[in-house]
């Protein structure tokens, strides 16, 4: 079978060699990823790290390659929104399965361990503020993963009907889905002490997660409908906006990718902790120790 070509206008390297975006060069790409959103926090990783390989910044881009307890390890930003994803992961997996001297697709597929710090809204009585999520399934209001072929064999088709009916979902929003995270990623990173549940993807801060400031949204009723969804005994635990496309780009791709975030605020008990920089770290030594 002849090895898969990808042109100039598809697969854009840099001159220095590096992916357009992320200005990484496939050297610089552990096979261990921590994603973070804020660039910022890639610095409060990498503080973690023993010793640092390499740094690469290009805006909402941010790289550090390092070593943690023997482990090589790069942290990378994403930036806000599963936009954002498609192109961190879409990037990341050409670095390591795409000769970039030959624009040629690897014979042996190299397989990334991607996981997701973040931070979310709660959405249940049992995930207050500081808890940590891990997203076993995330229902994406993006519609991302609608644009690649094969995204049916990587979702949970079942209980995307069985959302849209509870919801009484509005097609004009777009269809969501419903992307798998890597089952044996959770347990290694989960274990026992983070809450695991459904998380919602959403396409925006503010309507999208059910906020009403000056513009109203068209589903009054939504986050208490999404409340009460429940789906083979386990319920939606979070908003966040991330963990579907990283789930199902990841799974499209073969790689084996998952999300734990904390929750800043409970949606449910109408709290919000704007000072979880200085607590977020449990959860980074928690995931450095564990992946």
């Amino acid at each position: 079978m002849a090895q898969r070509y990808f042109p100039e206008s598809e697969l854009i390297i840099n001159k220095d060699g590096s992916c357009f975006h992320l200005h990484l060069k496939p050297e610089q790409l552990a096979d261990k990823v921590i994603l973070v959103g804020d660039p910022e926090r890639v610095n409060t990783v990498a503080d973690h790290f023993d010793s640092k390989e390499c740094e690469v910044s290009n805006r909402e881009f941010h790289t550090i390659t390092g070593f943690y307890q023997g482990k090589r390890i790069t942290c990378q930003s994403h930036g806000i929104g599963c936009d954002n994803i498609d192109i961190v992961v879409n990037e990341l997996d050409t670095l390591a399965n795409i000769d970039y001297k030959t624009r040629t697709e690897k014979t042996e597929q190299r397989t990334l361990t991607m996981v997701r710090i973040g931070t979310c809204g709660g959405l249940q009585p049992n995930t207050p503020t500081g808890s940590f999520v891990a997203s076993v399934k995330s229902i994406g209001f993006d519609g991302l993963l609608n644009y690649y072929a094969g995204r049916n064999n990587v979702c949970d088709l079942k209980l995307e009907e069985a959302f849209k009916q509870h919801m009484q979902w509005n097609p004009l929003k777009g269809a969501p889905y419903v992307s798998i995270a890597d089952a044996q990623l959770i347990d290694q990173i989960a274990k026992n002490d983070m809450i695991r549940g459904y998380t919602i993807s959403c396409g925006g801060f503010y309507g999208p997660q059910g906020r009403v400031l000056r513009a109203d949204i068209s589903d009054p009723r939504q986050n208490e409908k999404i409340e009460a969804f429940e789906y083979e005994g386990m319920k939606i635990c979070n908003f966040e906006m991330e963990s579907s496309a990283l789930a199902g780009m990841s799974s499209l791709l073969g790689h084996r990718a998952m999300t734990c975030c904390m929750v800043i605020a409970n949606r449910y008990a109408q709290k919000m902790d704007t000072e979880y920089k200085n607590s977020i770290d449990t959860l980074i030594e928690k995931v450095l120790d564990r992946i």
